[in-house]
């Protein structure tokens, strides 16, 4: 079994709580303008079936597919995990996860609650923090702003937040996204933290401990 010396991070959220600025945020604070070269943490990124957004870039943002390559890489077990939103899919690169982790490289994975629970029926040991809006008008609100949903689109998420959110407490943590960078030192504090536990200094530092101990 590969021993895996990073942390699997899972961010789960309704659409407009904010919970991709955050990542983005933690990332450039402590990886620079190059999240991707990170040598500590970077965000996986998923496969979809979703047109791109403006501004999107396929490999960076997602790895953009038509549905027939997606199920053909369903049937090849290829996903860490994988569901249908809004009639496209969205899935996560079991081989590319692993592989991260083996580095010791921190990963965050930026999915639905569904998702969520596939990854924790796989990898108990993962850390679920699931992001909350300050109230359901900022939340229309956000996704108002982003001039990119029609109405009936912007009315179908909200309907989906709610469903989304009342799953919070599958989660180890919860932060509420009202100020921004209040948000963001929450995130950052819970990362750390995860980074201290003995489990982990215990895999990461084997060498050391062998050493001080003998």
């Amino acid at each position: 079994m590969v021993q895996l010396l990073g942390n699997l991070f899972i961010l789960s959220a309704p659409s407009g709580a904010g919970k991709s600025s955050l990542i983005k945020a933690l990332l450039e604070k402590h990886c620079g303008s190059d999240p991707l070269a990170s040598k500590s943490m970077r965000v996986s990124v998923s496969h979809t079936t979703r047109k791109p957004r403006p501004g999107e870039v396929d490999g960076e943002h997602y790895h953009f597919v038509d549905r027939e390559a997606f199920e053909q890489l369903i049937q090849e077990g290829a996903f860490f995990e994988w569901a249908e939103v809004f009639d496209n899919y969205y899935g996560t690169s079991r081989l590319a996860i692993e592989d991260t982790l083996s580095r010791g490289v921190d990963v965050f994975l930026d999915i639905d609650w569904q998702g969520a629970r596939q990854v924790k029926a796989l990898m108990p040991d993962a850390v679920g923090i699931f992001i909350l809006p300050p109230s359901i008008s900022v939340l229309r609100d956000r996704l108002d702003s982003r001039g990119q949903d029609s109405d009936e689109v912007i009315q179908a998420r909200m309907q989906k937040a709610k469903d989304e959110m009342s799953h919070f407490n599958e989660f180890d943590y919860m932060l509420i996204n009202d100020d921004f960078e209040t948000a963001l030192v929450g995130l950052e504090n819970i990362v750390f933290a995860q980074r201290e536990k003995v489990s982990n200094q215990r895999l990461r530092h084997s060498d050391l401990i062998s050493d001080l101990l003998e």
